[in-house]
Formats: C-alpha cells, structure tokens, sequence
C-alpha cells in the first residue's frame, strides 16, 4: 500500500496533470495516472511509478525514507534562512541630478541637502551591521544618486574594512548609480577598495547617452566583471524588448533582467503614461525570452529572472531572491537604512514611507538596538503573514514550491500584509510566466536543455565551446 506525500497538482495546457511536491520536485502524469495516484491504487506496472517514487511522490515502504530525502531537499530551499541579514542597503543622499519618471524612489532637488545621511549616522548603521549573524555582508549604497554624496561612501567603506579586522567577515560593496555624476576619482577609489557597480540603461535620451559614455570609463578603470546593469520596464521599452536586448549584448553585458515596473515614487505618480497590464507584461517579457534563448546557440546571454526560476524548479537550492522566498526575505534577508537611520525591512517599504505610510518603520539606529529592530515584534508579524502555505490561493498552488508573497505590495494594494493573492499583479506575472517555464521544460529539446544549464551553473559556453 503506498503513502501519498504533500503535493500540489494543476492540469497543464496539454492536457496533463503538473505535480509540485514540497521539495519542488515535479512530474507530469496523464489524467488515468493521476487518478490512480489520488486512489491509492498505481502500482509497478504503472510506467511512471518508479519515477513517482524517486521524485517522492509516495512512499511505498520499501528503501530509504522519502521522508527524510524531503527534509534534506527542503532544508536547503529554506537555507537562506540560516544566514540572517546579509544585504544591508543604505540610503546616503535622497538627492539626486536626474528625475526619471520610472523611479520607483520619490527623490529630491539635487540641491537638498538635508536629505543628505551623516557621518554619524553611517558609522552607527555599520555598527548595527557587523551585529548580524551572517558572515557574508554585502553593502549598498542607494540614492537618490548616492555619488552626490561620494565623501560619506569613501569614509563608511574604510570605516567598514577596519571595522571588519575585529569580525573577519567577507564582506562586498556595491554602489546604486545612474553613473551620469561620477568621476574618474571617483571610479579609481572604487578600484582600489573592490567595489561594484550597478546601473540602470533606461533613462530619456541624454541621461542615458552620458550613462553610455560613464559605462565605458566605468569598465575601462574597474573591468567589466564589476559593472552591470538593471533595466525597467517601461511602455515605451515593452514594446521594444528585441532591441533593448541587442542594445545589452551590443554593449558587452553578459546577460539581462527584464524588471516590470514597481507601483512606487514616480512610477506610481506617472503610471498613467508609462503602466501596462500584466497580462501585457508578460506576453511581452515570454517574446523577449524567446529571442534570448534563440540568441543563446550561437552566444551566451542568460535572462536572469528565468534563471532563477529555472534554478527554483530544476535544483533545491536557495536563489536568495528576496522577492520568491517564503517567508518573505524582507528585514530577514535584506534590509535598509534611510538617511536619518530609520530602518525598513525592504526598499519598497521605504519608498512607501516616502509616499507618507511609515507602517513597516522598524525602528532608527539611533534609538533602538539590533534585537528591538530585527527581533522584534513587528518584524515577526510580517515574516510570519508571508508564508506561502498559510496564504489564501497560495497554499493550493501548483507553483507555491517555487513562489513567494510581497508583504509590502500587499499592504500597499489591499491594506492587508497576508491577502488573497489570487488575481493580483504579482499572483498574473509570476503564474503565467511560470506557465510558459513548464511548456518549455516538458518540449524542450536537448540543446535548449543545455542552454538553461549553462544560465543556471553560469557555464559560459555555447556548443560545449567557451
């Protein structure tokens, strides 16, 4: 007699029945199959019953225990949650040279310098940094655009180094620009103290031609391999992803995240003019896919989002994407600090406090201690209201292996941190595209197959050749 073991099940497009156990180890089975799954009643002739077994489906007595060959997977899913806190986000200036109407952060006139973080409050936000537990810390400076403010940067990443001789932790930084003040100065400190670069390839025309010109002196001093990219989906780009993609491939990037717009800042206050459905989103994000997988026999360029949920389904290894971990990655995953120490779980939770709502303000580095802020009682409730399983639509889903919950999003949609996802922009993109994800797996063939290895192992080879 067999023991049916947790699983979700959806029937597929073709006809199939798609099952997701709590591993996320999947399989497809015919409707005959599955009924005789549910009632209790395969057995060994059944074609697919060996591989229902291996996969852990049920357990049949015999062997080592699926019990335990879950455990093990689902153990490492959650492995993001053994090492607390090691993205630290630090707002330095809100200030900013440029007013972009897809930014999701609401700044202010380059000339506000009150929005400007002190160096008293920077060194107290290090100090509360080095108290986590996790032995890898990234920092990252935010704006606004934080090189208005290049002074604080220099200072707060020597006072971490030598901050750093007591804790002996590995520790990275990365700098949030849209690259159109920086220096040669500035590029060079950056050099010398191995500190990366992100920026963003989606501004009007003369913000993006000086970001084109400071990518090139930014690579020229640091390499490649430490400046990179993040683009915005905006209606304009929507409809031109083709190009957007041969626009990062023609300027060297390795590969490219195709980011849908954030209902924040000046995204939220234009998305008259620059929003879309997500319906429309997506059809546009699986084209560009395509493309991008059609671009990968004769180059290597992944996608990154698919690559994480390729990573989801195909290993059980945490991606540490804040955005699909359940519970939610906000405060225990990633964190950031205003300019005036105020401490939010996540960046959209800032942003929403610059939209005037301060409900997910943790508490201020100047007033409370590292075990008020993230050991206290409001931390936990988001993180215990974002777990898939004991979310309304999710705990049925298929896909709820692989998924996650925003608290943040919730609340500022629904007024609700746990709220019925089903029907939701986030509950559209992320069914749908997985969807398409399972269509490609089940007729893939074996080149592709190996194309989406190469993405997930970051083997930069295209027909076995680098």
């Amino acid at each position: 007699m067999i023991r049916l073991l947790p699983f979700q099940f959806k029937e597929h497009s073709d006809g199939r029945i798609l099952l997701v156990n709590s591993s996320g180890d999947y399989y497809f089975v015919s409707k005959d199959t599955f009924e005789a799954i549910i009632s209790h009643k395969i057995n060994e002739y059944n074609p697919d019953y060996y591989n229902l077994k291996s996969r852990m489906f049920f357990d049949d007595g015999t062997g080592n225990s699926s019990i335990q060959m879950i455990s093990a997977k689902y153990r490492s899913r959650k492995s993001y949650l053994r090492d607390f806190t090691s993205f630290h986000m630090m707002v330095i200036t809100l200030r900013c040279n440029q007013k972009c109407e897809y930014c999701q952060v609401s700044c202010a006139e380059n000339d506000a310098y009150k929005y400007d973080m002190s160096i008293e409050t920077a060194y107290k936000i290090v100090d509360m940094i080095f108290e986590s537990p996790s032995d890898n810390v990234k920092i990252e400076f935010q704006g606004g655009e934080p090189t208005l403010h290049f002074g604080l940067i220099e200072k707060t990443v020597l006072y971490a180094k030598t901050k750093n001789n007591q804790f002996n932790k590995t520790i990275s930084f990365v700098i949030c620009t849209n690259l159109t003040a920086i220096t040669k100065e500035q590029l060079i400190f950056c050099r010398d103290n191995n500190i990366y670069i992100s920026t963003s390839l989606d501004g009007p025309n003369n913000v993006h031609d000086t970001n084109i010109k400071n990518l090139s002196l930014a690579r020229n001093i640091l390499g490649k391999q430490s400046v990179d990219a993040l683009m915005t989906t905006t209606s304009t780009s929507l409809r031109n992803l083709h190009r957007v993609v041969d626009e990062y491939i023609e300027l060297g990037f390795a590969g490219i995240f195709i980011r849908s717009l954030n209902p924040y800042g000046f995204a939220a206050e234009n998305s008259a003019k620059l929003g879309y459905s997500m319906d429309e989103f997506v059809d546009s994000y699986i084209d560009a896919l395509k493309y991008i997988i059609s671009i990968n026999k004769n180059k290597y360029f992944p996608e990154y989002f698919a690559t994480l949920l390729f990573s989801r389904i195909l290993t059980p290894f945490s991606t540490g994407f804040v955005d699909l971990q359940s519970p939610a990655g906000t405060g225990i995953s990633g964190v950031i600090y205003d300019f005036d120490g105020s401490v939010y779980p996540s960046d959209e939770a800032r942003m929403l406090a610059r939209m005037g709502d301060k409900y997910f303000n943790l508490g201020n580095v100047y007033f409370d201690s590292y075990k008020s802020i993230f050991g206290g009682g409001k931390l936990k409730n988001i993180i215990s209201s974002s777990c898939v399983e004991t979310t309304m639509d999710c705990a049925y889903c298929v896909y709820q292996s692989y998924c996650g919950t925003d608290p943040i999003r919730n609340y500022l949609e629904s007024g609700m941190v746990n709220r019925k996802m089903g029907n939701t922009n986030f509950c559209i993109k992320h069914k749908r595209i997985f969807d398409y994800l399972f269509s490609f797996l089940s007729n893939m063939s074996e080149f592709e197959e190996n194309i989406i290895w190469n993405w997930i192992t970051r083997s930069n080879t295209v027909n076995g050749n680098a």
